[in-house]
This record gives C-alpha cells, sequence and structure tokens, in this order.
C-alpha cells in the first residue's frame, strides 16, 4: 500500500521543516537526502542515481522534490544541470512510474531574465521566459527541470510546480544565499547595498505552502510562493534594529555593483577557487527589482504567508546561539 510521503532534500534548510510539518500531521514521510539520515525512515543517496531513486520511491504516494543545488555559483557550472536538471528528471520519471504525486520546488529566479528591465517590474507564475532569458547556470538549470517536469505531465505524471521566494528562518545550517546575505550584512562584511527589491517568505509559511500544493494543487500548474516585497533598504533597517548592529549607508549604483560582481565572479574566484562575495548572476537578479505575487496560491491554495518580521528575528537569534554574528 503507498501510504508514504517522500522528501528530496530532507536534510537541507526548507527540507527539515517540511519533514517537520509532514510528521506533526501523522503522516510517514521519509527524508531522501545526501547527508547521513537522522531518523529510521529516512535514506541516504543522490537524486541523480536511478536506481538509489527507484528505491526510495517504493511505497510512495507523494513526493515533495526539493534537493538541488541552490547556490548562485560553482567551480564547475554543469553541476547545476546535472543536480538540478537531470536529477529532476529522475525523480520524475520515478515519481511516474510508482504513480505517486509530485511537487516540484522551482525557483523565482526563473521568473527574472535579460528582458525584464531594470528597475521596478512585478512577476507571477504567469511569467513565462524562454532559457536563453535565465542570468546564470543556476535558474537556467531550474527552468530545464521545470520543462522536464512538466513532459513527464503531458505523460501522465500528477505533478504540480511550486516557485518558493527567498525562504527566511532558523536552522539554515548549509547557509543557504539568503541567509548569507543577511549575515553579511549584519557582520559589516558588506559596506554598501544596491537599490533593489527583495522577497522572503518564513520557512515554515513556505512549508505550509508546500503542503498544500500537493493537496490543492491543480495538475501541471505552477504556484508562486511569496511573501513580503521589502526593499533592500527597509531590510537593512530591520537588521540593525534587531540585532543592534549597524547598517550600511552606503548606496551603489547598479553598474557598479555588476562590475563588480563580474570581475569577483570570473577572475577572483578563478584565482581563488573560493565563492564570489557578491555572484554575478545575485547582480543581474537584484539589479530588476522584481517584486512577486502570490495571489493564485491565495485563491486556489487557500495560502498567505506569515509577515517576515518574526522569521527575520528567529533566523537572528538562531544565528547568535550558532556564533554566526561577530560580537557587537
Amino acid at each position: 500500500m503507498n501510504d508514504i510521503t517522500l522528501v528530496t532534500g530532507g536534510a537541507g534548510f526548507v527540507g527539515k521543516h517540511l519533514v517537520g510539518a509532514l510528521r506533526a500531521r501523522g503522516e510517514k514521510t521519509r527524508s531522501f537526502d545526501l547527508a547521513e539520515p537522522v531518523h529510521v525512515d529516512d535514506m541516504q543517496g543522490s537524486i541523480t542515481d536511478k536506481d538509489a531513486v527507484a528505491r526510495v520511491m517504493a511505497g510512495v504516494k507523494s513526493v515533495f522534490h526539493l534537493a538541488g543545488n541552490a547556490q548562485l555559483w560553482a567551480k564547475d557550472g554543469a553541476v547545476f544541470d546535472n543536480i538540478n536538471r537531470h536529477g529532476t528528471e529522475v525523480v520524475a520519471t520515478a515519481a511516474h512510474e510508482a504513480g505517486a504525486r509530485m511537487v516540484y520546488c522551482s525557483s523565482l529566479t526563473t521568473l527574472v531574465g535579460k528582458s525584464t528591465p531594470i528597475g521596478p517590474s512585478r512577476a507571477d507564475e504567469d511569467t513565462h521566459l524562454d532559457p536563453e532569458e535565465m542570468l546564470g547556470p543556476y535558474p537556467r538549470s531550474k527552468l530545464f527541470a521545470e520543462r522536464r517536469v512538466l513532459e513527464e505531465v503531458k505523460r501522465g505524471l500528477d505533478a504540480v510546480i511550486a516557485l518558493p521566494t527567498e525562504p527566511l528562518g532558523p536552522c539554515d545550517d548549509s547557509l543557504t544565499p539568503p541567509t548569507q546575505m543577511i549575515l553579511d550584512f549584519a557582520n559589516g562584511k558588506t559596506p554598501a547595498y544596491i537599490d533593489c527589491v527583495l522577497n522572503f517568505v518564513p520557512v515554515e509559511s513556505l512549508a505550509e505552502g508546500l503542503i498544500a500544493a500537493r493537496d490543492r494543487g491543480r495538475r501541471g500548474q505552477r504556484y508562486l510562493l511569496g511573501g513580503e516585497n521589502t526593499p533592500l533598504k527597509d531590510l537593512l533597517v530591520r537588521i540593525a534594529e534587531i540585532s543592534g548592529r549597524p547598517a550600511p549607508k552606503t548606496k551603489m549604483p547598479y553598474w557598479v555593483a555588476l562590475m563588480a560582481g563580474a570581475v569577483d565572479t570570473s577572475i577572483v574566484s578563478a584565482v581563488t577557487q573560493k565563492s564570489p562575495k557578491a555572484p554575478l548572476t545575485g547582480v543581474r537578479l537584484a539589479g530588476r527589482q522584481v517584486s512577486f505575487f502570490s495571489e493564485k496560491a491565495a485563491r486556489e491554495l487557500q495560502w498567505r504567508a506569515a509577515p517576515m518580521e518574526p522569521a527575520l528575528k528567529a533566523m537572528l537569534d538562531w544565528a547568535q546561539d550558532k556564533q554566526l554574528l561577530k560580537p557587537v
């Protein structure tokens, strides 16, 4: 009997919160991750391993596919295609063969492209861009993965696509880009900022949104799961108020940030083999100043994100406990 809920990437930031929410509902939940299992029902393995994915899919009724490389830079850009696109293809094919319902967790970065104007604009799940439009290898790989899921839907897979904005909250042990950005500002490592708009979704709200997408989402549909659209300047004020640390006051022109990102990504990181402080993909995305809207999720999934401020405070409190914040 198929009664198991599978979460790929269940040991990751969003995955941990989703697994916790599912188990709190009484669902028999299995995490599949590269990390060592921490629960008797969890399994270890890679989403690119067809045999391992076939084994983990046994007895599965629904699968949340979260596993992937969520960074904006890698030494070898091909890793994004292998993990995010090919890995999704493996999981979608196995879910179809198992007769499981699938929720694919994509990315807001697939909604922002070269043709998106520099300056304020808006986007939602009805924004459709071509792969050539993508602003880097990470968003390109996520868009190709979306398309692969929809191809499998045409063949009979029961799947929906979720498009989360930036998850925010505690327990982000892998330090995903949004968390690292906030830490860098709080620790004074980023002395200037650019004029951009960010959209954060509290990670616990996101977990509930993913469950709502599975339970109420229409087959083959995309759902944007976002929260508050916040100008970076306002976010810095909130970080300063919560942490007691001064916020940077220097606003950097976009073209200066773009040049710095290009040098940091193509030259400095090539020499040091370390992640750039300002990945070029991230700078390009930020320069578009896109606001994201989740009316479709509110209407069809009966879901709305909780306020951002408590999640920001919880994230900074967690960082303090983990000694990730420098002494004031």
